[in-house]
């Protein structure tokens, strides 16, 4: 190469990287947090391509009684939008999202415009079959619940188990982070369509999964899967506790057993995270089986690959244990 172009090409290498970098933080992704693995998988799916949310709740702990590390404290100082369903849910994060997370735009999913919210069961035993004083099935969604205010108490929280709720929580944050992120909003909204249309697709295949167990009653832990139960007409007739953090009494214990042989429950599911003895005390005798459910998919690796692996997890989990003779 001539002496002259060559001096005129290095020239012009040692101009690139600051241009080309320039480019890059011209549309470098904001910093994200999203409480937990399922609220994290649909937001990862949105920022696809563009950048990774931070998961503050690692697998295995509780929304309701989680305490923060620091790495956690600096990602929320740090972030410019935080996802979370609401503080009928992550009760662990009210204050710190007011102290820490003061810069950031804080995107409460409970109040996502679409968003099914059905009421909290009173009691741990039910009939998932029986009409109210409203002619409403028992699981069905208040007409109050529907509304896009900021009236959650008494709300179920568990909103992700309902896939249709999940494609509502994917455009909700792709019109967020678009607000925050204008540079990518054309990313986040090809994102949220590809999103939208796998969602159909797992929502389709859990109705041909959990269509043949329907009819099948069973127990449950705790009262976390109403909207998975609802979308899919499920027979949950009871859960063991009423809240998650706290040990049932002997009075739970004995009509819980007394519905489980009235309802003929077939399994009685337990959660990763807790012990199974009180389940094998009341299944004793009755014919039930324990099995295993995660809502919050404990064991899985974070991404955009983790809501989708949740969803056919807990369907395999019933089909596995109501189908078995």
């Amino acid at each position: 190469m001539h002496p002259k172009c060559l001096a005129i090409a290095v020239l012009i290498a040692l101009s690139l990287p600051p241009l080309l970098s320039g480019a890059i933080r011209a549309a470098e992704a904001p910093a994200v947090v999203a409480s937990i693995l399922p609220v994290h998988s649909l937001v990862a799916g949105v920022m696809d391509g563009v950048g990774t949310p931070h998961l503050l709740l690692p697998g295995g702990a509780s929304p309701h009684a989680y305490a923060l590390r620091p790495s956690d404290a600096r990602q929320l100082s740090d972030a410019r939008i935080v996802f979370w369903v609401g503080e009928a849910l992550e009760t662990f994060l009210e204050r710190p999202l007011a102290a820490l997370a003061r810069k950031a735009r804080v995107v409460e999913l409970l109040e996502a415009k679409g968003l099914v919210r059905l009421p909290l069961r009173s009691g741990g035993v039910w009939d998932s079959h029986a009409e109210d004083s409203a002619g409403r099935k028992g699981n069905e969604p208040d007409d109050h619940h529907h509304k896009d205010d900021h009236y959650h108490k008494g709300v179920d929280a568990h909103v992700w188990l309902d896939p249709a709720n999940a494609r509502t929580i994917v455009v909700a944050a792709a019109a967020a982070l678009a607000e925050v992120d204008p540079a990518n909003a054309a990313r986040y909204a090809s994102n949220a369509n590809a999103m939208d249309a796998r969602l159909r697709s797992l929502d389709t295949r859990l109705k041909n999964m959990l269509q043949p167990v329907a009819n099948k009653t069973y127990i449950v832990f705790h009262d976390a899967y109403q909207y998975l139960e609802w979308r899919y007409g499920l027979g949950a007739a009871g859960a063991v506790t009423v809240s998650p953090g706290r040990s049932p009494g002997a009075r739970r214990l004995i009509e819980i057993r007394t519905q489980i042989r009235a309802a003929k429950a077939a399994c009685v599911f337990i959660e990763p995270q807790f012990e199974p003895r009180i389940a094998e005390t009341v299944v004793d005798g009755t014919g039930a089986r324990i099995a295993v459910l995660d809502p919050l998919g404990a064991a899985l690796a974070p991404g955009k690959e983790a809501y989708f692996a949740l969803m056919e997890g807990l369907a395999s989990a019933l089909v596995r244990c109501l189908a078995a003779r």
